[in-house]
């Protein structure tokens, strides 16, 4: 299995500091997440129930119809490879691993690609994976050139994938569409910009035509009951989400400052997390991790993502540790 953020049992293990004394920015988790309503006890007792009322809420929160629940963007993410005959995909990179990954395990030839280059490599592929923003550096593409790369792929039977994990604090940049076309497929998470990485709810907004596809190859009862009445209220909740959305916003542009004052200024970034190129990073990595602070280490290139803090003394921790590790 690949390296991921959120490891803090492993962290707490390696460091001998008990789990409860960490600060973990390593995720890029919303710290201050939706608070769900009470569960009631017949969630658990009976099998999840399709339309009621979470497909309804998805429809309005992403303004279409074409959308269908899963387990968290992860289920989609190792589905769609087996959802094609084998295909030259392009991934965007640095980006999430977990794409390439499930595209080389079901067979599939993969290349990764640069910003940059993707309009050299669209010609030699049937398949774009992006993520919107991007993670880790926060790369954000515009509507022209997601509707120029999907429309020279789509003329050919291929696919764009725009994974817009992170996308909630700048939904206007969203690439979902009230009715999809064919070849466009973008998924979202409950997981960030809710802060319900647990409750493993995802969706995946596509053709009607691929979405029936997916639901038959992931089977019935994917998402539980209780995760379904959770992920209705968050969607349903507007106030909840203007708030979120304008702190994480401001949030975003507090942690690149509080990173850059400490000598460590963002090569990129979004309104959950900061990325920071060094050759030091494994150092800093380290060195923060004496100090109960774990960030996300990226190997290539040599980089750290710093996810937000959630309090007052939060922030206060971070600088004094970026204090002593600079």
């Amino acid at each position: 299995m690949l390296e991921h953020g959120g490891k803090l049992n492993a962290a707490a293990a390696a460091y001998g500091i008990a789990p409860a004394g960490w600060l973990d920015l390593s995720t890029g988790i919303n710290p201050i997440p939706f608070a769900p309503p009470p569960i009631p006890v017949t969630a658990w007792a009976h099998l999840p129930q399709e339309h009621d009322g979470l497909e309804q809420a998805a429809a309005t929160y992403y303004g279409t119809r074409d959308i269908l629940p899963v387990a968290g963007s992860q289920a989609a993410i190792q589905a769609l490879p087996h959802l094609r005959n084998h295909s030259k995909v392009g991934v965007l990179h640095p980006g999430y691993a977990e794409h390439a990954h499930a595209w080389r395990n079901a067979g599939h030839e993969v290349a990764d690609v640069n910003v940059d280059a993707i309009d050299n490599h669209l010609n030699n592929i049937s398949v774009l994976v992006l993520m919107q923003p991007n993670n880790p550096n926060g790369v954000v593409f515009s509507h022209a050139q997601l509707n120029a790369w999907h429309a020279q792929l789509a003329q050919r039977g291929g696919w764009l994938i725009v994974d817009e994990a992170f996308i909630e604090a700048s939904i206007q940049a969203s690439a979902i569409q009230t009715r999809m076309p064919q070849g466009l497929i973008v998924l979202r998470s409950l997981g960030k910009f809710f802060g319900l990485a647990g409750a493993r709810v995802g969706f995946v907004s596509a053709h009607p035509a691929l979405l029936e596809s997916m639901r038959e190859l992931l089977g019935p009862w994917c998402i539980s009951g209780a995760s379904r009445l959770v992920a209705q209220a968050a969607l349903l909740d507007n106030t909840w989400q203007l708030a979120a959305r304008a702190r994480l916003l401001q949030d975003g542009v507090r942690l690149a400052q509080v990173l850059h004052d400490a000598g460590f200024s963002p090569a990129g970034g979004c309104g959950l997390f900061q990325w920071v190129i060094s050759d030091q990073a494994e150092r800093i990595h380290q060195r923060l991790a004496r100090q109960a602070i774990l960030t996300r280490l990226f190997a290539q290139p040599r980089s750290l993502r710093f996810g937000l803090p959630a309090t007052a003394a939060d922030w206060q921790r971070l600088r004094a540790a970026l204090e002593h590790t600079a």
